[in-house]
């Protein structure tokens, strides 16, 4: 018998390490592109070399590093706030700012740019608004014509008939009544003559064509708009999820699941509201306030400069206000995000946070995520909400001035009643758009800064390229050459390892919490790729081989099931679509589904939740190995596919993960070892090295660290129970 060889890490690094056992992918049997959902837990952990996979001697393994083998099941996330001191006082105290990854102008043209598509249609919509906004602001000016007719006619009934305007202006002045006579002769009147109402009836129902065909135009523009804004946030979104799909799981191991969320759902939902309400006001205002600026110069220049003057104090007020609200709006869409991972996790935490009666501190680190929500939340909308009070009082003194300088003019004889009415009406009509404009810069902020979240994603670095070509069909013989990886750049977790699993063998592997098991499959897999040395499957480099292609001749039972909302028959099916039912129904009589699928109600049809609660444990996992039986895949890998289920039904699913492992290469991750003592090879980690492999027999006879975790199993419970029946009494 050979005796297996045991290697000690080389000298000089730190065995502490981390590395994640829980599996990185979207926990399917037939492995698919990775969803962020199952993203994969990662560490960072130094290791050693390991010598070429022969059956080796056995020798003193190294001793830990200083602070032990970090548990594989550890998923690096953003650190937990248990013991994070709730932050005091109100919104008053001032919420720490946190500084945009963009400034407020680039982020805004980016924007703006993924409206390319629908340039025509915004050009249509933008023809429309001007021809409507024309029509609109040309109406105060038919509507001074109209007080005109009316204010001449009234004045005209005052003088006698029979005159000339110039004789009536003449007695006014020679009786002393200058002022009433300066403002005759300003006027178009005829002395003696009543109201024109046939030119006031012409005049008004102008003015009415012009505002419906005007609020028709507009309500088009509107209509043509949504339909826009509505197609770029669909591509935004779809962009996002083709993004997530490209992107490396080591994006994920950073990422908390609900601040990623956060970004797909709530940020460019707040993208979509941002665009909707603003783009179609934005475009109205400015041409209303371009349209509304020419009329005031036709109808007064002197009143047009008064009104101009309040638009640089406006400009400086609104960029002050903007830019510290800005700020504010990224940090309350960062705390949205926090809150929400926050909520996520403790929800699907619920039952352990009962079990350990932990409430009282999740209850306190959700009060702090709250009131850091709430602070920069009122923050934001505070000093965005000043705009829209200091624009309006702007627009009353600007009223004002105008009011008293036009009742002068007319006064005089220099202007025209009806023009004034008109320039006031323009007035409201100047300050409306400009107050419109301030008012959405605060929802252009708080946009704005959902979009940076949203392009921060987009930006992330993606995962290499694919090469091209398809993977033959396999024999399933994978050889580890030379292997080094890491999960962070500075602390090596796998360095030299040399690994040869023939076509057809079940390769088991073993080792305490960290050593690096689950790491191992995930490089087969593909999930990261590695530092150095190379992964071929029959001969051929999986580097050169599209995700795809090989992940389609892999098959993955995990130890966590996942089922979608679906009928069992679905659900079996999922790696292979296409299958027919007599080829589902032989993997489910093969894997033991068929024995309980009859005693539910709809039998196949039965529909699973999205909890799978209507299912037990076992009965998810023999489905999930019925999966993978289906999908037939050449390669098979299990991670702790019975740790979950009682022994009774750990029996049925190990007879299942046996008939599936027939004829093909398997990988089996496994703490229980007496499900793995028929392997053909058994392999030991410690800190992400190969230090112990052959049979189960070898193993034991070797005495090393496989028997080390054997007797720690096996030899202690059987020495209890030794112990307790020579305590009980005779």
């Amino acid at each position: 018998m050979t005796t297996p060889e045991r290697r000690t890490p080389a000298e000089g690094t730190s065995s502490e390490s981390t590395s994640p056992e829980s599996d990185p992918t979207t926990q399917v049997d037939q492995a698919a592109a990775p969803d962020p959902r199952a993203a994969a837990a990662a560490g960072t952990g130094a290791v050693t070399a390991a010598a070429p996979a022969v059956p080796p001697t056995t020798t003193a393994p190294a001793p830990p590093g200083p602070t032990g083998g970090a548990e594989d099941d550890a998923t690096p996330r953003a650190a937990s706030s248990v013991d994070r001191p709730r932050p005091q006082g109100g919104p008053f105290g001032g919420p720490q700012i946190a500084e945009s990854a963009m400034s407020f102008g680039p982020s805004l043209k980016r924007l703006v740019r993924h409206l390319r598509p629908e340039r025509t249609l915004v050009l249509l919509t933008v023809l429309l608004a001007l021809v409507g906004v024309v029509l609109n602001v040309v109406g105060p000016k038919i509507l001074g014509m109209a007080t005109d007719v009316i204010f001449t006619g009234a004045i005209g009934q005052l003088l006698p008939g029979g005159l000339t305007k110039e004789q009536a202006v003449e007695q006014l002045r020679a009786r002393g009544d200058t002022t009433f006579a300066d403002l005759v002769a300003g006027l178009d009147v005829v002395p003696g003559q009543g109201i024109d109402f046939d030119r006031l009836g012409t005049i008004l129902l102008m003015a009415l064509g012009f505002y419906v065909v005007s609020s028709l135009l507009l309500l088009l523009q509107g209509y043509l708009l949504n339909g826009a804004v509505q197609r770029t946030v669909y591509r935004l979104r779809r962009d996002v999820e083709e993004k997530i799909n490209r992107l490396p799981l080591r994006y994920f191991d950073d990422q908390p699941r609900g601040e990623l969320l956060s970004r797909v759902t709530n940020d460019i939902d707040n993208v979509s509201q941002t665009l909707q309400q603003t783009l179609s006001q934005l475009l109205t205002a400015l041409l209303t306030a371009i349209g509304v600026t020419v009329m005031m110069f036709v109808v007064s220049p002197v009143l047009a400069v008064i009104a101009l003057v309040t638009i640089p104090v406006s400009m400086v007020l609104t960029a002050v206000i903007g830019k510290r609200s800005q700020s504010r709006f990224v940090q309350n869409w960062k705390s949205t995000g926090e809150l929400n991972a926050h909520i996520e996790e403790v929800f699907s935490g619920h039952s352990l946070v009962k079990v350990y009666g932990r409430h009282k501190e999740v209850e306190a680190v959700f009060d702090a995520r709250n009131e850091e929500l709430f602070r920069a939340g009122f923050g934001a909308q505070w000093i965005s909400g000043l705009i829209m009070p200091v624009m309006m009082f702007i627009g009353n003194l600007n009223y004002v001035v105008i009011a008293v300088v036009g009742g002068l003019r007319v006064a005089s004889g220099t202007m025209a009643l009806g023009d004034v009415q008109a320039f006031i009406q323009y007035s409201r009509m100047f300050t409306q758009p400009i107050t419109q404009v301030a008012s959405m810069a605060n929802l252009l902020q708080s946009g704005v800064a959902s979009a940076e979240r949203v392009f921060e994603v987009l930006d992330a670095e993606e995962q290499s390229t694919e090469a091209p070509g398809e993977l033959a069909p396999t024999r399933g013989r994978v050889v580890f050459e030379d292997v080094t990886f890491s999960y962070r750049p500075d602390t090596p977790l796998i360095t030299g390892l040399d690994l040869v699993a023939e076509p057809g063998q079940t390769v088991a592997i073993v080792g305490p919490t960290g050593a690096g098991k689950t790491t191992l499959v995930n490089l087969v897999m593909r999930f990261y790729e590695l530092d150095g040395g190379r992964i071929t499957l029959d001969g051929v480099d999986i580097a050169t081989v599209p995700r795809s292609a090989l992940r389609s001749g892999v098959g993955m039972v995990l130890q966590d099931t996942w089922l979608f909302n679906g009928t069992i028959r679905d659900n079996i099916a999922y790696g292979r679509p296409d299958a027919t039912e007599a080829e589902i129904l032989a993997a489910a009589e093969a894997t033991y589904v068929d024995r309980f699928v009859h005693s539910l109600p709809e039998g196949y049809d039965t529909v699973i939740d999205e909890e799978g609660s209507n299912v037990s444990v076992g009965e998810k996992q023999l489905i999930t190995i019925a999966r993978a039986f289906l999908a037939d895949p050449a390669l098979l890998i299990l991670d702790e596919a019975t740790s979950s289920v009682d022994t009774r039904t750990e029996v049925l699913v190990q007879q299942a993960m046996n008939a599936l492992r027939t004829d093909r290469t398997s990988f089996v991750i496994a703490h229980r070892l007496s499900t793995i003592r028929d392997a053909d090879l058994i392999l030991v980690m410690e800190s992400g090295a190969i230090v112990e492999q052959g049979t189960h027999e070898e193993l034991l006879a070797a005495r090393g660290a496989y028997r080390d975790l054997y007797d720690a199993q096996f030899a202690a419970p059987l020495a209890d129970e030794g112990a307790d029946l020579e305590t009980q009494p005779v």
